[in-house]
């Protein structure tokens, strides 16, 4: 399962939240499994960045590509960031600014098309740095400690899940650590595509 969690236009917060660590590989057949080529990575590709080749069902692409297409910076956590390599300074979505949460700045930062901000005060400080930077489009957070403590903080507005049909024995529980209280959701669109079914929430506050 992926998730995603989006800042709106009007200034509210949005996410997106992706497990890439203790998961299997088969979460993301979704990427691989169709004809349909994503423009973005595409044109990353061109320019030298090294960049997975994504090619997706003609449904999923159209998901996605609206995804990255309102995406103006991304928020994750210190774990996730380092698990993925810090991207070879490319970011998730290359070009796109990358804030990370963390307690320890890292001596060494990659150097690519994206840049990237350590944020140390706390997950406010750096959803407002990240909405600073995305202007009018979305702010997508990534991880699974930083979308928790968005939700705890009432941050996010939406949450787009990429649901595939398997159940893992291990790994990194998205939902977990929320307090007591039931958060309730509200369903705004269901794709359903081959391997994945995409399903995206509004969070009724």
């Amino acid at each position: 399962m992926a998730v995603t969690v989006k800042l709106d236009r009007a200034g509210a917060t949005t996410m997106t939240l992706h497990v890439w660590a203790a998961c299997s590989m088969r979460l993301f057949d979704w990427y691989f499994d169709g004809d349909t080529p994503i423009r973005h990575y595409q044109e990353a590709a061109s320019r030298g960045v090294s960049v997975p080749p994504f090619k997706l069902s003609s449904s999923s692409a159209e998901v996605f590509e609206e995804l990255i297409e309102g995406g103006g910076a991304v928020v994750t956590g210190r774990r996730t960031y380092d698990i993925a390599g810090a991207w070879g300074g490319n970011g998730p979505l290359p070009g796109l600014p990358l804030f990370v949460l963390t307690h320890n700045i890292p001596e060494h930062v990659p150097h690519g098309e994206s840049r990237y901000t350590f944020v140390t005060d706390g997950v406010e400080s750096a959803i407002e740095h990240a909405k600073a930077a995305a202007g009018d489009k979305y702010v997508s957070v990534m991880g699974a400690s930083v979308p928790q403590q968005c939700l705890r903080a009432g941050l996010l507005d939406e949450i787009q899940i990429h649901l595939v049909p398997v159940l893992l024995g291990a790994g990194v529980r998205l939902f977990e650590h929320l307090g007591s209280e039931s958060i309730e959701l509200e369903t705004i669109r269901v794709v359903d595509s081959p391997g994945v079914t995409h399903l995206r929430f509004r969070v009724v506050k």
